[in-house]
């Protein structure tokens, strides 16, 4: 059973409290967690725990991930995360060959094991730039798969498609690494300059009729709502889901 859940970061310029009580209010069952929400933690887990909501899944840094695995442990557990996900990588850290993002997904493949012995699922959230194609030609996402076997996905699809990559193809090639998915969507050309151009879910261009229908073929289990930028934060979350929950009500 796939669960809907809500990226925090969506609501980052948004008060904390008013948008948990929020997303409670418009439908939602749980949220993903972000480094600006752990710092503390006991007050954290009340207040998911005062609104109803879960915290499924979770992004932590890359120099975190390695460097204080039971501050990470410590977080995954008080909080009941399944899902561990790294989530970016500073575009000064980023290699330029594809020796170097080889070497990245054999970091990222290390970098799980003590997560994954633990019981979590534990993944790679993409960005725009892994799908850039390098000067020899190759994608900086299939190497780092290629030196990750055990590496999940969590599929942050319009992004896929800012890369140039196509998404459907992406999700028939790699889809059994996918436990979760991203569920954003982009302005047509020339609007909503002021959000970056992102759009509510369904308000967009991008046809997550069909892809909904893909990603049901792979084992995803959360799919996360977010908005990198929305000048309405409450006017997202209940759009999006509702055209997610109509996605569903159609395919029942």
């Amino acid at each position: 059973m796939t669960e809907l859940s809500y990226q925090l970061y969506s609501s980052r310029n948004f008060p904390f409290t008013e948008t948990l009580a929020m997303l409670a209010q418009a439908g939602y069952k749980n949220v993903e967690g972000y480094g600006g929400v752990y710092g503390d933690l006991a007050g954290l887990k009340q207040s998911l725990d005062d609104n109803g909501l879960a915290m499924p899944t979770g992004h932590f840094g890359i120099d975190m991930l390695e460097g204080e695995q039971d501050r990470v442990m410590e977080i995954a557990e008080t909080l009941g995360m399944k899902a561990i996900y790294c989530p970016y990588l500073q575009a000064e850290l980023r290699p330029s060959d594809a020796a170097g993002w080889t070497a990245f997904g054999e970091r990222l493949q290390k970098a799980g094991e003590p997560y994954r012995k633990a019981g979590y699922i534990f993944g790679w959230h993409n960005h725009d730039f892994e799908f850039v194609p390098l000067a020899d030609g190759s994608i900086p996402q299939k190497l780092i798969f290629d030196a990750a076997p055990e590496l999940s996905w969590e599929a942050d699809i319009a992004w896929v498609v800012r890369g140039g990559g196509d998404p459907i193809d992406w999700i028939n090639r790699h889809g059994k690494r996918i436990t979760s998915a991203h569920v954003k969507d982009i302005a047509p050309a020339g609007e909503n300059a002021d959000e970056d151009g992102w759009a509510d879910v369904g308000h967009g261009t991008v046809d997550w009729a069909s892809l909904m229908k893909a990603l049901r073929n792979t084992p995803v289990k959360y799919l996360v709502m977010e908005h990198d930028n929305p000048g309405d934060a409450e006017r997202f979350a209940k759009r999006s889901i509702a055209t997610v929950q109509g996605f569903e009500r159609v395919e029942a």
